[in-house]
């Protein structure tokens, strides 16, 4: 997949989301408005033949195609499943065991039938040691011994691995030990991974742990990417998006592929990012719904929270990228019954067999299910792909379960939708309340497939008054490809209190940073003048576990930087001090500009007559089914309010606006709901 300076006029660009259910599809003519959507069925056993199904669904041919963005859940799903390589880790002496130390929390704080701890993911015959040492600050206590080093790699090949993690103590302070140790690995072996490219930051075992986990899907992400090369037109530029928020190069992420570990998510909220700068909005959640998941992330002032330090299937994962707090509540996500107790996901049917409406051999209820029995879905109306529902088999699910808690069906279905609500209310709280944030006075934007489905009811569960649902809601996270911009970020431990700081040691890192992430974007065909940097400064109070972002800092004013770290402080928790700070880390983003740098818009066919297209009921409550009309999406009135109860629907998603809410869309084509209070 060669990378040429310049796209062909008449090419389209096209952003390809790979869900668990469904693979969406935007498709963008370059120097025109025509726009094409589609949504097919998730192949997954053969993501590449996913694409060439996407293109035919909105009638394109590779050779038309000048870029091609995806968002891919491939790595994700090998983490959580464990499906990894054989790695070998080599470390300084008397750290060989780092990984089975690990920390001191428990997975579980109460249940003693659960280990305490996940097996390391590298036994300990294969924890190989060498003799170096440096300080915190990289200076060299002793050099790298040569023999150690030599017989650390004979060690290494008679093991049998298929990949080599390499991290040396304070590696990322002077990375000379580890980049002469890579040397001599990658003479023998395709895949290493260093600690000082995948995380140069403090924290031993965390950066330990994220170097072998980036190696051990190494080969993974290698033979995705061959098997691209090999099938996908060398002219057309084919790009992944990332966890940070926006497009790399296949090249860029073979050697880093962590970075694809929310590549999905992460694509979707860029996007609800841009349409919050667009609709000049302060504080938003993105709220994204779809088949197996949902996925939360806030917002504020137009920039996605930025976490550095997760966690993947109980795995820390230490690389830049969106704050997504992802939950197993879809669509397709089972019902069932636990000791009395119902409950909804995180298993989910997936895209085979799928929710039993789908008619392809699935019986177990699912919240899918539950929506088309209280009447939001449409049997009448084809899901993406030309599906039709069954209602009958959704009935037949539900009243199964139904059956062991002697309920009603539309009772049984109420209850699945509420605890499915209830749990997504769970992870808003995670997002704002526990991070100090009043989530009542965010806007909730949500898209997905069945976002916008449960967004009235999520949003009143938990106090937001106020819900958007955007152009394109059903695919927008494919619309948040294809208008990605490429960058690539990384961050960087500093640890300098203001007592002892050092303007040379700063200036170093950044030159080093920019000069590291700007290499692929001038290797991609950008001029200098085309490549922007954005810097953000991570300060804490001395003591404090996390650190607050500055974006924009003034380094050599470090008065005014503690000035505007405390008034971040403040504006955040609600109290600042006068304690002293320091300088824990610095994170630079070198990006090119997005698409067109303008809004995001699909064109859509002009509304013809009036909105109202069928009449029918929906249950909302109890009290039994409601009159609801439902309403074309493409044929609303801009500024002409809707009262609920009414469906709003398009080709591929639904909108639910119960009693007591309100619903106005604007000329963009964003749907703007008062949630009110039920009626």
């Amino acid at each position: 997949m060669a990378e040429p300076t310049a796209s062909t006029g008449a090419a389209w660009r096209v952003g390809i989301d790979i869900g668990g259910t469904f693979t969406d599809i935007v498709a963008i003519r370059a120097g025109s408005n025509e726009t094409r959507v589609a949504k097919v069925a998730t192949l997954p056993g053969d993501r590449v033949e996913g694409l060439f199904d996407a293109l035919a669904a909105v009638g394109l041919e590779w050779r038309e195609v000048g870029d091609l963005i995806h968002g891919t859940t491939m790595i994700t799903n090998a983490i959580v499943e464990g499906r990894l390589a054989k790695v070998a880790l080599v470390t300084t002496r008397g750290f060989a065991d780092t990984l089975a130390i690990g920390r001191q929390n428990r997975r579980d704080l109460y249940r003693l039938d659960v280990a305490p701890k996940l097996l390391p993911l590298v036994p300990r015959e294969r924890c190989l040691e060498v003799g170096e040492r440096l300080d915190a600050e990289g200076r060299i206590l002793e050099p790298l011994a040569e023999t150690e080093a030599d017989a650390a790699v004979d060690r290494v090949e008679k093991s049998g691995v298929e990949a080599v993690a390499v991290s040396l103590i304070h590696a990322y302070a002077n990375p000379a030990h580890e980049e002469r140790l890579g040397e001599r690995l990658r003479r023998r072996f395709p895949y290493v991974a260093l600690s000082h490219r995948v995380n140069p930051e403090a924290r031993e075992y965390e950066r330990t742990a994220t170097t072998v986990l980036s190696a051990s899907v190494m080969p993974l992400a290698a033979g995705y990417l061959d098997n691209l090369a090999r099938r996908v037109p060398a002219r057309a530029r084919v790009h992944l998006f990332h966890s940070a928020g926006g497009m790399a190069s296949a090249e860029a992420l073979r050697d880093l592929p962590l970075g694809l570990a929310m590549s999905g998510p992460a694509a979707g909220v860029a996007a609800a990012a841009r349409i919050a700068r667009e609709l000049d909005l302060d504080h938003v959640i993105s709220f994204d719904m779809g088949g197996t998941t949902t996925d939360a992330c806030l917002i504020a002032d137009g920039r996605p929270e930025i976490a550095t330090d997760r966690a993947l299937a109980g795995r820390p994962l230490r690389q830049p990228m969106v704050a997504v707090e992802s939950i197993g509540a879809g669509g397709g996500s089972l019902a069932r019954f636990d000791r009395g107790a119902l409950c909804v996901g995180p298993e989910s049917a997936g895209a085979e067999p799928g929710p039993a409406c789908y008619g392809r051999g699935g019986a177990r209820p699912t919240v899918s299910d539950a929506n088309l029995v209280l009447g939001y879905l449409d049997a009448a109306r084809p899901l993406g792909g030309g599906m039709r529902l069954d209602p009958a088999a959704a009935e037949r699910a539900i009243a199964g379960l139904a059956g062991e808690a002697g309920l009603s069906t539309r009772d049984a279905a109420l209850g699945i939708v509420a605890v499915a609500n209830q749990t997504m209310v769970r992870a808003l709280r995670r997002i704002t309340v526990e991070r100090g944030v009043d989530g009542r006075r965010c806007a909730l934007l949500a898209f997905g497939g069945a976002g916008p489905m449960h967004a009235a009811a999520v949003a009143r569960a938990f106090g937001i008054a106020r819900v958007v649902v955007p152009m394109a809601s059903s695919v927008f996270s494919a619309l948040g490809c294809a208008a990605a911009g490429m960058s690539y970020s990384q961050q960087q431990t500093l640890r300098m209190p203001l007592a002892a700081w050092d303007s040379g040691r700063i200036e170093s890192a950044r030159a080093e940073l920019r000069k590291r992430l700007s290499a692929p974007l001038v290797a991609a065909g950008h001029g200098p003048n085309e490549i922007a940097i954005e810097e953000v400064a991570l300060v804490r109070y001395g003591g404090q576990s996390y650190a607050v972002e500055i974006h924009d800092p003034e380094f050599g004013d470090p008065a005014k930087l503690g000035r505007r770290f405390r008034e971040r402080h403040e504006r955040l928790y609600g109290f600042a001090t006068d304690e002293p700070w320091e300088l824990v880390a610095l994170r630079i983003r070198a990006f090119a500009p997005q698409l067109d740098g303008g809004a995001l818009a699909i064109a859509d066919t002009p509304a013809v007559g009036g909105s109202q297209i069928a009449a029918g009921t929906c249950v909302f409550d109890r009290s039994g089914p409601v009159a609801t009309p439902r309403h074309e999406r493409t044929r609303l009135t801009p500024r002409r309010t809707i009262r609920g109860p009414a469906v709003i629907v398009d080709a591929f998603s639904t909108v639910v606006v119960p009693p007591g809410a309100t619903l106005t869309p604007d000329q963009r084509g964003h749907l703007f709901m008062d949630v009110g209070a039920p009626a």
